[in-house]
């Protein structure tokens, strides 16, 4: 999985305020996508690093469950 470079994202970050409605969305919809690839790579970094379910749930601002629900069985 190869993430998007940072002047891509500053790029869509300036799309998604954009008058036009739909370009807007469709920016906001891609930066969704790069952000869930993101926090995959870096859950799984962390879950590798030996952080808990539990830390990695308290920095995401959900439950445990909910992390795990997500991530464990990747």
């Amino acid at each position: 999985m190869t993430l998007m470079s940072i002047d891509s994202i500053r790029t869509l970050v300036g799309s998604a305020d954009s008058d036009d409605p739909y370009a807007a969305l469709r920016a906001i919809a891609e930066l969704r996508k790069e952000l869930d690839a993101v926090e995959a790579v870096t859950v799984r970094r962390a879950r590798n690093a030996g952080l808990s379910w539990q830390i990695v749930a308290l920095a995401l601002g959900v439950s445990r469950q909910a992390v795990h629900k997500k991530y464990g069985r990747r």
